[in-house]
């Protein structure tokens, strides 16, 4: 069974593919790539493979540069305070569920007989 964040992690992009989705040249995914600000797979024959989760990034570089005025610096910074607002996020919601459960009542205990 695939889980569902498996989708988004496969590479099946190649990069005209992906420059197209994303509203960009190709040779400014090259660039990115070149900077260290995404890292595409490869296939055997060492062609670029772009999943959904690096289309998404793309999509994130560009908003930040296009949309909101900052250069490649700027926005690789900005790409790792989202990334890590969204790691917190996942905790914190993972410690709500666990106080839920906590707090809740057991009610499938049983009556001690006296």
């Amino acid at each position: 069974m695939v889980s569902p964040g498996q989708f988004q992690q496969d590479p099946c992009f190649v990069i005209s593919i992906a420059a197209r989705m994303v509203g960009v040249h190709a040779q400014t995914l090259r660039y990115y790539e070149r900077v260290g600000l995404i890292w595409p797979s490869r296939s055997v024959g060492r062609q670029r493979l772009y999943s959904q989760a690096d289309i998404e990034r793309l999509r994130r570089i560009k908003t930040f540069t296009e949309d909101m005025g900052m250069n490649l610096a700027g926005a690789e910074v900005a790409l790792k305070l989202v990334e890590r607002i969204e790691e917190l996020e996942l905790q914190v919601q993972a410690l709500e569920t666990k106080l839920l459960r906590v707090s809740q009542p057991n009610t499938t205990r049983r009556r001690r007989r006296i």
